[in-house]
């Protein structure tokens, strides 16, 4: 009963946020693309931090970003994107176009000087992540280099890190993650998601959670995709996965797989799901005798960790051997004892990660994502959880690895990168 008492405080809390007075000097985004994600990953966050304000958004058609604007409290329009680019008064942009927009609009903003929270995935391939993240263009002259940040929101949320905190990625075996949602059912078979030049498929929208988590749990990137399987949607978008499984090896040797699709049937949608597995390891213990030895072999699993605010849970099951040491006849001669215990925990605020940090039960993980923006912007040390330039493109090679694997061709680029010199 307490924890649905929880969630519907926590909805009508994320529904009707505290609006406090806005600092002076707060940071004014500007939107390109009056995009169905945004009141959930801005809009909505921003009206809780006193230091945003979601001050324009610019769409392709003008009426449309004026009905945007007027539903979202938006007080100003553009007409373009580069007109609001070229606003000195924008301080950072969202940027939820699609995919194939992504390094062109992203690299525009980063030379106009203005911070940048771009959605996932954040370019097409591999390539263009090298060069917008690793080689990004200059600012103007005079100013500081601006933030970039992929939107992997759901890292910044405490259940988030108190999951990892839970792990010890030399000595993981496996991880499978996995998320399925009835995709053409809700956005429809021709939505942007499938559709090849705009750098569409599966694995380029709902995928990009379950590979990142791997990258995380692992504390690395994969050095080889070792298998790929998709289902691939119907012409003409044949080019495209519906649905994927792909399994990768870890520096460690130990192997992630993902599993997804946005083509599932109403009634085998689940929740999303991440579950780890320790190779066995020797946990001292003063009190055995000599001779003998603890092996603990640690199971991880969460639940919902795309979204934990609604409702999630960790659970922790450890299975405990005393053996002999050295023990080399039959199981049943060496093992001295055998034992399993299982805990649960759920995480909706630092306190509970043992932090004195800002947070609420009801902040989405996109409000702490952009707090964590905020704090980078300002200099301000923040909690720590970011998104580095070279995770981003890390995971655009994961991604072009289990589409090549599969025998699928590239996102293509869509915008060609200026020459060197030419920034």
């Amino acid at each position: 009963m307490a924890s649905v008492v929880g969630f519907v405080r926590r909805v009508r809390q994320v529904a009707s946020p505290p609006s406090p007075p806005k600092a002076p000097d707060a940071l004014k985004f500007g939107i390109l693309g009056a995009a169905n994600i945004a009141p959930a990953a801005l809009i909505g966050p921003a009206r809780s931090h006193p230091e945003v304000i979601v001050q324009a958004v610019a769409a392709r058609s003008k009426d449309k970003a004026e009905a945007y604007a007027k539903k979202h409290g938006i007080p100003q329009v553009f007409d373009d994107y580069q007109a609001l680019l070229d606003d000195p008064a924008i301080d950072a942009v969202y940027i939820p176009l699609p995919n194939g927009l992504h390094y062109e609009w992203a690299h525009k903003a980063l030379a106009a000087g203005k911070h940048v929270l771009l959605e996932k995935p954040s370019v097409s391939n591999a390539a263009e992540a090298e060069h917008l993240f690793l080689s990004p263009p200059s600012p103007p002259t005079g100013t500081t280099r601006p933030v970039l940040l992929e939107a992997f929101h759901y890292r910044f949320h405490p259940a988030w890190r108190h999951f990892l905190s839970l792990l010890s990625p030399p000595d993981i075996a496996h991880a499978l993650s996995t998320a399925v949602i009835p995709g053409t059912l809700i956005f429809g078979k021709d939505d942007i998601r499938f559709q090849y030049p705009l750098a569409g498929g599966a694995m380029m929208d709902l995928g990009t959670y379950p590979l990142s988590s791997l990258r995380e749990v692992f504390a690395a990137a994969p050095e080889e995709c070792l298998a790929s399987a998709v289902e691939t949607c119907p012409p003409p978008n044949e080019k495209c996965d519906a649905s994927f499984e792909v399994s990768f090896r870890f520096p460690n040797g130990g192997v992630g797989e993902v599993r997804g699709s946005l083509a599932v049937p109403l009634w085998k949608f689940a929740i999303p799901r991440l579950e780890v597995t320790h190779k066995g390891v020797v946990v001292p213990d003063t009190e055995l005798p000599d001779g003998q030895e603890k092996v603990r072999v640690r199971k991880v699993a969460m639940a919902n960790f795309m979204m934990p605010t609604l409702w999630h849970r960790i659970d922790v099951e450890d299975e405990w051997v005393v053996r002999v040491k050295g023990g080399g006849g039959a199981e049943g001669e060496e093992v001295v004892k055998k034992w399993t215990t299982r805990e649960s925990k759920k995480v909706y605020n630092p306190r509970e990660d043992g932090r004195d940090a800002p947070g609420e039960d009801w902040w989405l993980t996109y409000r702490y994502q952009l707090e964590e923006f905020v704090n980078r912007v300002r200099g301000r040390p923040g909690s720590g959880a970011w998104v580095s330039g070279e995770d981003s493109v890390a995971q655009m090679r994961m991604l072009d690895q289990a589409y090549l694997k599969a025998g699928l061709p590239l996102r293509p680029t869509t915008f060609t990168a200026p020459a060197e010199g030419t920034q």
